[in-house]
C-alpha cells in the first residue's frame, strides 16, 4: 500500500474538496490518503502562516509512515518556505515522491535542485473540483503508485521539467532554481493577457539559452484586452525562442485544467517506484 500525505504550501483547501477526494478513493486497497489539518488553516491568502505551512510540509516529508507528498492546492506562498523546507528534510524525505504544479513549482524546483525525492509536475488534490477532476485525481494517484500511463506524451530520452510560466519567471535567478541545461522545459499559463505572456517569455528565454528546447502547454482563460495584442501564444513562444536560440519543440499536454498530464523532473523520476 502506498501512503500519501497531503499538505498545502500555498493557499488553503476547502474541506469539501478533501471529502470528495476521500470519497473517490474509498475502498481502494492500494493507497491510503491523509490530509494534514494544516490544509484547511487560513491566514489571509495563505493556508496558515509561513511557520505552520513549513512545519506541515516537513512533518509530511520527514515521516517514515508516508511514501509520497501530494500538494493540495497551488496559490502563492510556496516560495516563502521552499529554502527552509529543503534544508530541514531528512533521509526519509529523500525517498519520497512529490507531486503538484502551479505555484508549487517553487518547491518542485528546490527539491529537484537538491536531489530530494521523485519530483513531478501534475494534478493537485484540489483539482477534484474541476470538470473531469476525478480523472485528474486518478492520473495523479496512478503516478504515485507506479503507473506511467498519465505521463506527458512528448517525453523522450532527454530530461524534462514543467512549470507555470509566471512561476518559472519568478524562480529563475533565485536560490531555488535548478540547473536546467540540456533539459526540455515545458510551460503553461492561466488568466494572463497576451502582452503579459510576451513579457514573461522575454524574461525566461534570457535565462534558458542552454536548454534542449521549449514546449508550450495550454494558455487558458486569456482575458480580453482593450486592444488586440496581434500575436497568439504560439507566435509569442516561437519568436522569443528564435531570438534566444532556443529550439521551439511544439505543444505540450499540460495546463491549469483536468487534462494536465504528468511531467517527472529529470530522468530518474520516470522510473517506477521501488
Amino acid at each position: 500500500m502506498v501512503k500519501i500525505a497531503i499538505c498545502a504550501p500555498g493557499k488553503p483547501l476547502k474541506r469539501a474538496r478533501a471529502d470528495a477526494v476521500l470519497a473517490h478513493v474509498a475502498g481502494r486497497e492500494d493507497i491510503e490518503v491523509h490530509f494534514h489539518e494544516q490544509c484547511f488553516a487560513k491566514e489571509g491568502h495563505f493556508a496558515g502562516p509561513d511557520e505552520a505551512r513549513l512545519d506541515a510540509l516537513l512533518e509530511c516529508a520527514n515521516d517514515p509512515a508516508f511514501d509520497a507528498v501530494w500538494f493540495a492546492m497551488g496559490g502563492y506562498g510556496s516560495n516563502r518556505i521552499a529554502a527552509q523546507a529543503v534544508a530541514g528534510m531528512n533521509e526519509q524525505a529523500r525517498a519520497k515522491s512529490y507531486l503538484g504544479y502551479s505555484d508549487c513549482g517553487f518547491l518542485l524546483a528546490a527539491l529537484y535542485k537538491h536531489g530530494i525525492g521523485r519530483v513531478a509536475h501534475g494534478p493537485l488534490a484540489g483539482d477534484i473540483r474541476r470538470d473531469g477532476g476525478e480523472v485528474a485525481i486518478d492520473r495523479a494517484l496512478g503516478w504515485l503508485t507506479g503507473d506511467d500511463s498519465g505521463l506527458e506524451p512528448h517525453l523522450d530520452d532527454r530530461p524534462a521539467v514543467a512549470f507555470n510560466l509566471t512561476t518559472l519567471a519568478m524562480l529563475l535567478g533565485t536560490e531555488l532554481a535548478p540547473d536546467l541545461s540540456d533539459h526540455v522545459v515545458m510551460v503553461e499559463e492561466v488568466a494572463e493577457y497576451h502582452y503579459a505572456i510576451d513579457r514573461l517569455f522575454f524574461h525566461v528565454t534570457q535565462h534558458l539559452r542552454d536548454i534542449a528546447g521549449l514546449r508550450l502547454g495550454r494558455i487558458t482563460d486569456v482575458p480580453e484586452n482593450d486592444r488586440p495584442f496581434g500575436k497568439d501564444e504560439v507566435q509569442i513562444a516561437e519568436e522569443w525562442c528564435a531570438r534566444s536560440g532556443i529550439p521551439y519543440l511544439g505543444r505540450a499536454d499540460i495546463a491549469h485544467d483536468a487534462a494536465n498530464r504528468i511531467v517527472p523532473f529529470g530522468l530518474e523520476a520516470r522510473r517506477p517506484r521501488a
